[in-house]
């Protein structure tokens, strides 16, 4: 699996493949972090691309990136590639609509989380 290790890979990978699409999948826009149940993940129209989650690392950083004052869950957050929660992500490119969505799973003690947002290349970050 290709490694993202920073702002211009992403970009880069970003704009291979068609322009995306408006989609009407069980996901819907995730322009935020959404929660995306199993059964909502629509698994067989996804492609998994590259991870952003550095395989050196045990345990990658909980530090977020907001130079702007934005929040985690803002639509306006930078998609900051060494940051949590992107440094846990992989890069998925829907089949239907060519969108690149962002996915990781966050643990918490009872429960797991799987959480997806869909890339807009002008938030990527350097």
């Amino acid at each position: 699996m290709k490694l993202i290790q920073s702002a211009d890979e992403l970009r880069q990978t970003a704009a291979d493949g068609p322009p995306p699409q408006a989609c009407r999948c069980s996901l819907g826009p995730c322009p935020g972090w959404e929660s995306v149940t199993d059964e909502r993940w629509p698994a067989a129209q996804m492609a998994r691309l590259a991870t952003l989650r550095d395989p050196a690392l045990d345990e990658p950083s909980f530090e977020e990136h907001h130079p702007g004052g934005t929040r985690y869950d803002s639509p306006a957050a930078p998609v900051a590639v060494s940051f949590f929660p992107y440094n846990r992500c992989d890069l998925w490119r829907c089949g239907q609509c060519h969108r690149h969505l962002l996915r990781y799973t966050e643990f918490g003690g009872y429960y797991v989380d799987h959480r997806v947002r869909a890339l807009d290349p002008a938030l990527i970050a350097d």
